[in-house]
C-alpha cells in the first residue's frame, strides 16, 4: 500500500489549500458565517471552477472521476482551514445517493447541476427519537405524496431541493426526490454551535419523485460509510491544525522569561496530543484505503471514527488548556477548531455508539489464541 500523496494528489491538496487560506482566517471566517447562507458563494464558484464540486462524480455525468482518496484530501483541507461551504452536505452526499438510484437523465441533469455549483441538494434522513445507526424512517410515500418530519438536515436551509428518504406502502424504504418550493413543505433553519447551518423539514402530502426502486436501505448505508470516512479525513486536518497551533503558542509565549515549551510537562502533553493526531491519521488512511477497494464495511467505519472521536476529543481539550484563557475566545481560532471537531465527533454516531457497533460485533470473530 501507498501512504504517499500521488502527484495529482499533491497538486491537488495544494490547489485547494490556496483557494481556502486565501479566502479564511478567523475574522473572515466569524464574518462569513455570521451572514444569513453562512458561507461564500464567491468561494464556492472558485471550487467549481477548479472542479472539486464534481470530484467524486463520473465523467458521464459530468464530475471528475476520482475517487475517495481525492475525496480525504480535500476534506483534510476543509477540516485545517475550517472553510464553511457545504461540500459534504449539499453536493457529495445527497450526489452520491441519486447517481446510486437515478436514472440515466435525472442523474446527468441533477449531477451536471451539483458539479457546477448551480444547484443545491440536502439529504432529510434523520427523524425525532433517531439514534444513530439506527433510523425508523416513519415518513411515508402514498402515491408519491410524502408526509412526515426530517430533523437534522445539514445544510437544507439552503437546498434547491432534498434527497427524502420514506416508506412506501410495503414498508420499503425509498428516496425521493423533493423540490424545495413543494406544496406542503415546509423548513425551519437553525445554526449549530459550530457555525453552520441546518433545518427541521416537515412534508405534508407533499409531491416527490421516486429515485430507483425497490429498498435503498443499503444504498443510505453505504453513502453514511463514505460519509464517515470524509469526516474522518476533515477531523484529520482540524486536529493536524489544532496541533500546530498549540505548539506555535507554547513556543512564542513565555513565562518567567522562557517559552512555555521549556517546561518538560508542557512537553509530554504536545507530544500526547501528537500521538493522538497520529493515530486518527493513521485510521483515517486505513479507513480510505478500505472503500478505495470497494470495501464498505461498517466495522471498519466504527473503528476509525471511535479513534477519530477520542483524538479529537483530547487534541482538542488540550489545545485549549494550553492556550490558557486566550483559547475560550472567539477573537482566537483553536475554539472554533475544538467546536468543529466536537460536531464531527457527534455526527453519525459519536464514540460511544461506535463502541458500542464494535463490542456488539465481537461476537461475529474468531477466537484469537497466542500460541
Amino acid at each position: 500500500m501507498e501512504f504517499d500523496l500521488s502527484e495529482e494528489q499533491v497538486m491537488l491538496r495544494d490547489t485547494v489549500r490556496s483557494v481556502l487560506t486565501s479566502a479564511y482566517d478567523v475574522e473572515r471566517l466569524r464574518a462569513v458565517t455570521d451572514t444569513d447562507l453562512g458561507w461564500s458563494r464567491e468561494v464556492w464558484n472558485s471550487l467549481a471552477e477548479i472542479g472539486i464540486l464534481g470530484l467524486v462524480f463520473s465523467e458521464d455525468d459530468g464530475g471528475m472521476g476520482a475517487g475517495h482518496e481525492e475525496l480525504s484530501v480535500v476534506m483534510e483541507e476543509f477540516g485545517a482551514s475550517l472553510a464553511p461551504e457545504p461540500l459534504l452536505g449539499s453536493v457529495v452526499v445527497p450526489g452520491l445517493l441519486v447517481a446510486a438510484t437515478a436514472d440515466d437523465a435525472t442523474r446527468a441533469d441533477i449531477i451536471g447541476g451539483l458539479s457546477s455549483g448551480e444547484r443545491l441538494l440536502a439529504f432529510a434522513h434523520t427523524e425525532a427519537g433517531d439514534r444513530w445507526p439506527h433510523a425508523a424512517v416513519a415518513t411515508t410515500a402514498t402515491d408519491g405524496a410524502l408526509t412526515g418530519t426530517k430533523t437534522l438536515v445539514d445544510h437544507g436551509d439552503c437546498a434547491d431541493a432534498f434527497i427524502v428518504s420514506a416508506r412506501d406502502a410495503d414498508g420499503a424504504v425509498g428516496l425521493y426526490l423533493v423540490a424545495a418550493d413543494a406544496e406542503g413543505l415546509v423548513r425551519t433553519a437553525y445554526r449549530t454551535h459550530d457555525r453552520r447551518r441546518g433545518a427541521q423539514v416537515s412534508l405534508a402530502n407533499t409531491p416527490g419523485i421516486r429515485l430507483g426502486s425497490g429498498d435503498a436501505s443499503q444504498i443510505i448505508a453505504d453513502v453514511e460509510v463514505s460519509t464517515q470516512s470524509a469526516l474522518c479525513a476533515e477531523a484529520v486536518g482540524a486536529t493536524t491544525r489544532t496541533l500546530e497551533m498549540t505548539t506555535g503558542y507554547l513556543k512564542s509565549r513565555k513565562q518567567f522569561g522562557v517559552p512555555l515549551a521549556t517546561f518538560q510537562a508542557l512537553a509530554h502533553r504536545a507530544a500526547d496530543m501528537f500521538a493522538s493526531a497520529e493515530l486518527a491519521r493513521s485510521m483515517s488512511t486505513y479507513f480510505t484505503a478500505s472503500l478505495a477497494d470497494g470495501d464498505y464495511d461498517p466495522i471498519i467505519a466504527s473503528r476509525a471514527k471511535l479513534q477519530v472521536c477520542r483524538s479529537a476529543r483530547h487534541v482538542g481539550q488540550e489545545g485549549v488548556q494550553m492556550h490558557g484563557g486566550i483559547g475560550m475566545t472567539a477573537e482566537y481560532p483553536v475554539a472554533h477548531y475544538v467546536s468543529r471537531l466536537t460536531a464531527i465527533a457527534h455526527t453519525l454516531g459519536d464514540a460511544d455508539a461506535h463502541l458500542a457497533r464494535l463490542s456488539g460485533s465481537i461476537k461475529d470473530w474468531d477466537m484469537v489464541t497466542v500460541g
